[in-house]
């Protein structure tokens, strides 16, 4: 197949400020999309005001990247997105959803659709970073057909006063897709509900969601696997909580409706253990910068860490 350049969409507070197609991908506002392409209105719950529509019909080499941002204070968006990957095509999209500054008081309300037709492949990372006092609610669904392969990324280190999140999945037969959630919360309230439905044979899932509470925060994680069908699923949910006055809720789910499907989870959290914080402390590091390390491993963001000519391990949780 050939490939075709990266495109990319940019959304100002409620102004699109660039936006641009390429061979073999359509990108187009959503409103547009809902007026020439009436297939794409079985997507839409109504017309879309704002957000990005892409529909990739053949595979490229470089990310497309869309970034939706608020500029301006108390502003309210409300993108609609909707992305659809034709039959045997591999595609790759980053995005970006932020506040440009801490206090702007701003509203970021998002409703995405995925359409993975059969076999085709999607890799997806969504980086999200809000300000002290944003309200954020969005909510993602994928549709999968048969084949049809999803790698997608979540990490917002830098959350709202409120955020809310919601994501659904519907697997076909022999799809797959791979989840990873990493949400740093202080001071703010995170509700998280995670559903994945393993509607065709032989289709597989995981999930795994890191989670660190600190400075009077609050993360509720529900998480559920619902095997449908002969299908294979496995949660894995991992919080740490830094602060006296902060929490984390995991709810982890499994409903099986199929003798032939296999779902299994694990779940835990707690605090740094006394130990770790001690080892890398012996090692030159203040009980502050070994906090710091221990969570950046935990949350997979760590860099090589070297003290003395040796290299320091950071993935020590709790």
């Amino acid at each position: 197949m050939r490939s075709v350049r990266s495109a990319r969409y940019l959304q100002l507070d409620s102004e699109i400020c660039q936006i641009s197609s390429y061979e073999g991908v359509i990108i187009w506002p959503s409103r547009k999309a809902y007026d020439e392409l009436e297939w794409t209105r079985d997507y839409f719950e109504q017309e879309p005001g704002e957000g990005y529509f892409i529909w990739v019909k053949q595979s490229i080499a470089r990310p497309l990247t869309t970034r939706i941002s608020i500029c301006s204070p108390q502003v309210s968006q409300h993108p609609r997105n909707l992305v659809v990957i034709e039959e045997n095509v591999e595609a790759e999209i980053n995005g970006v959803c932020n506040a440009t500054k801490r206090y702007l008081y701003g509203s970021h309300i998002g409703r995405s659709k995925i359409i993975l037709k059969e076999n085709s492949g999607l890799t997806m990372r969504h980086f999200h970073k809000w300000g002290k006092e944003d309200f954020v609610d969005f909510c993602i669904d994928f549709f999968m057909g048969k084949g049809a392969r999803l790698s997608h990324t979540y990490k917002c280190l830098a959350v709202p006063k409120t955020l809310k999140m919601e994501s659904n999945t519907f697997l076909e037969s022999y799809s797959s897709a791979n989840f990873e959630v990493v949400v740093l919360a202080k001071g703010g309230e995170v509700d998280m509900y995670d559903s994945t439905f393993l509607n065709g044979e032989k289709s597989n899932a995981i999930t795994r969601i890191r989670m660190v509470s600190d400075k009077g925060s609050k993360i509720i994680s529900h998480t559920k696997m619902v095997g449908n069908e002969a299908g294979t699923g496995h949660l894995d949910c991992m919080g740490i909580l830094l602060g006296e006055d902060s929490s984390i809720n995991a709810i982890p789910e499994l409903i099986n409706r199929n003798n032939g499907a296999s779902l299994t989870h694990e779940a835990s959290v707690g605090k740094i253990s006394e130990e770790n914080l001690n080892y890398l402390r012996s090692r030159g590091l203040t009980e502050d910068e070994a906090i710091d390390l221990i969570v950046a491993g935990f949350l997979g963001e760590e860099k090589p860490t070297i003290i003395k000519g040796r290299a320091v391990p950071s993935r020590l949780y709790m």
